[in-house]
């Protein structure tokens, strides 16, 4: 599922995507998993949200250390939520890493590098004490930090880097302390990198 990019720079800090007036439209699916259309991202979450193409992204740092972030308070669903480095939509005519390059510019004013695909099967479905739907097809990435977060309040109340094994404590033994994408992320992340290690150590 990659496409065309739309000339995102490297960082993606204060990439512009081509606008529908103020609208961000995001991919829907079918079933099969293929593109249906376009929707304005805004009137799409709601009590019975499409499939939706989306992205979610873990950031490392030198230390091996890992980025969470707090939902802005703000936030339409789970705000105030603990979950992963960024998640995002991409645009209909983005790339994957674009995407993922541009929503990390955008809300926390982080460069990247490294942008590896982890798990790029996952698909969720979770249901917001709102009452709104998230349904997405959303593969998940790695990435390195280049710089320090630097995160729009309107997007992140805040953060905090987090090595690996507490990530996945807190995922296997409190999921309802963090987002529910990140809590059946994290465990699957888990596998990979121990299987990843095994294949190293062998």
């Amino acid at each position: 599922m990659t496409h065309p990019g739309n000339g995102v720079d490297e960082s993606g800090r204060g990439a512009k995507l081509p606008e529908n007036g103020s609208t961000e439209l995001v991919v829907l699916l079918d079933d099969g998993l293929e593109r249906s259309g376009v929707a304005d991202k805004w009137a799409v979450h709601t009590t019975d949200t499409p499939l939706h193409l989306a992205f979610s992204c873990y950031i490392r740092d030198n230390s091996g250390r890992f980025l969470m972030t707090r939902r802005a308070l703000c936030k339409k669903t789970w705000p105030g939520v603990w979950t992963n480095s960024c998640c995002g939509h991409p645009a209909p005519e983005e790339t994957m890493e674009g995407a993922v390059r541009r929503r990390v510019g955008e809300e926390l004013g982080l460069k990247i590098e490294g942008v590896e695909t982890a798990l790029p099967d996952f698909r969720y479905r979770a249901v917001s004490p709102e009452g709104i739907v998230e349904n997405e097809f959303c593969p998940v990435f790695w990435a390195v930090a280049v710089d320090d977060p630097d995160p729009d309040p309107s997007e992140v109340a805040e953060f905090a880097w987090v090595d690996w094994e507490d990530l996945v404590r807190l995922a296997t033994r409190t999921p309802r302390l963090i987002s529910p994408w990140a809590a059946l992320q994290i465990p699957l992340l888990d596998e990979q990198r121990a299987a990843d290690s095994g294949r190293a150590g062998s």
